[in-house]
């Protein structure tokens, strides 16, 4: 038996591959395939099955192009529809992969057909079950998304039902696979680790431990932020099908000038630059937007960018294709071209360029008390700032700054200081201003992290906000 577990950091997802004897399985895995296909060939293996533990939202999975490589059958759990072709399993299903065996376990709460995969070793015993976003380590998925006409309440009721019938009666060292780790928008506060047991989670996953169902209910459905933007759309094209990630790529794999890169930008493409944040603020092309490969690069754009008009990369040199990859993961189809020869080509071609000042948290200590125009934005999430912010900062959270009337109260006398945790999301902050032509801003280095321990600048809590 080989389980192998492939974590993508920046999207927290985990995709598994499971062999014995020759015969292969994919669960939920992504868009970019070759990882899976490198693997079946080092194991001299047939992948035969690809199994989905739901419709995913939060990316594009890979089972088409799998499929289509491979031959193998998608297999979804029951009361799924798809576009495509795919064979729904019933309840209780097995699956034989070489001597092993994989049980359908239909698991509804996350999504009405979210099913999770036992896997049964040679002996027929349970080993390890595969649970999507039904069970994650100290949490469970959200059941406010695309629940059709159910309530997120109605769906946190069969997801009571279902950890109580179907996961908790599992052995205590059956292996526990999720499809998400921490950082996930899938759940609410997913733990640091991205695999456990049923009896860890039994003994310290708050929603493993209630006895009541009404309130499980309230538990698990209070306190849920809003998702974001782009799951509904992933969730479309996880359900009715996509176009061939060879086809995206060819499309987007289109060097530009930097005359022709300005003429697409003049004429309404976005122009996404994915260097790291620093890079960034030392010089961009202006009007463009700063979203980093370094960080949660495909979570940022499915939350800021649109899906319905032309973008236009800056990459660093090199990073083309995996920046238009990582944009495939989470539905982008829209990119047709990058500028060739990265920034420094602008640079050379004597085009205009802007750029972002940075300043240490001292020099905001010391301008705090004497400029009353002076204004802080912190872009952290609410339940950050609420955690801790410094005294008199305004809160407005990045992923609702791509709506420009969030942006109209700020005139032109006002001086910003515009903080995140680090430093990455509040470059991205800064770009989004100075394309909405707000200039008169300062990016403060270190973010949070270092302005805490800044003397002169007093941090406070309100444990009163919302997540």
């Amino acid at each position: 038996m080989f389980v192998k577990q492939l974590y993508t950091n920046c999207l927290s997802e985990a995709a598994y591959f499971i062999e014995s004897d020759g015969v292969a399985a994919v669960i939920d895995p992504l868009r970019d395939i070759d990882v899976y296909l490198e693997l079946a060939q080092e194991r001299n293996a047939t992948i035969k099955y690809i199994f989905e533990t739901h419709f995913h939202a939060d990316f594009v999975s890979g089972h088409l192009e799998l499929a289509k490589a491979t031959g193998a059958q998608i297999i979804f759990g029951p009361d799924a529809e798809t576009g495509f072709d795919a064979y729904v399993a019933k309840d209780n299903e097995e699956f034989a992969i070489g001597q092993l065996a994989l049980q359908v376990l239909h698991t509804p709460g996350h999504t009405l057909e979210s099913s999770c995969y036992l896997l049964k070793d040679e002996n027929k015993a349970p080993y390890a079950v595969f649970t999507g976003d039904t069970l994650f380590v100290g949490d469970v998925g959200r059941p406010d998304l695309f629940s059709g006409n159910l309530t997120k309440e109605e769906l946190a009721g069969y997801l009571y039902d279902s950890l109580n019938n179907r996961i908790k009666t599992l052995p205590d060292n059956v292996i526990v696979y999720p499809a998400h780790g921490p950082g996930s928008a899938c759940g609410k506060n997913l733990g640091p680790n991205t695999y456990s047991t049923i009896g860890d989670e039994k003994s310290s996953n708050y929603a493993l431990l209630a006895t009541d169902k009404d309130k499980f209910i309230e538990e698990v459905t209070s306190g849920l932020t809003t998702p974001p933007s782009y799951f509904p759309i992933n969730a479309k094209i996880n359900k009715e099908g996509y176009d061939a990630l060879q086809a995206v790529m060819d499309k987007a794999l289109q060097p530009l000038s930097p005359a022709a890169f300005k003429e697409k930008g003049k004429f309404g493409a976005l122009m996404l630059d994915t260097r790291p944040a620093p890079e960034f603020g030392e010089g961009f092309v202006p009007g463009s937007i700063s979203i980093g490969l370094e960080g949660r690069f495909a979570e940022w754009a499915g939350s800021l960018l649109p899906f319905d008009q032309e973008i236009i990369l800056v990459t660093p040199a090199g990073k083309e294709e995996e920046t238009i990859v990582r944009m495939a993961r989470v539905g982008f189809e829209n990119v047709t071209g990058y500028l060739e020869g990265g920034y420094p080509a602008w640079v050379a071609a004597g085009e205009e360029r802007d750029m972002i000042i940075t300043v240490e948290p001292d020099e905001l200590a010391m301008d705090l008390p004497h400029d009353n125009n002076l204004v802080i934005v912190d872009v952290r999430k609410p339940v950050e700032y609420a955690d801790g912010h410094i005294k008199g900062a305004m809160s407005l959270p990045l992923g609702d700054m791509m709506d420009p009337g969030n942006l109209a109260d700020f005139d032109e006398h006002l001086n910003l200081y515009v903080h995140c945790q680090g430093g990455y999301r509040s470059i991205i902050a800064c770009s989004i201003l100075k394309r909405e032509g707000i200039h008169n801003l300062r990016n403060v280095d270190g973010g949070f992290n270092k302005m805490k321990n800044e003397k002169g600048l007093e941090v406070v809590q309100e444990k009163n906000v919302l997540n």
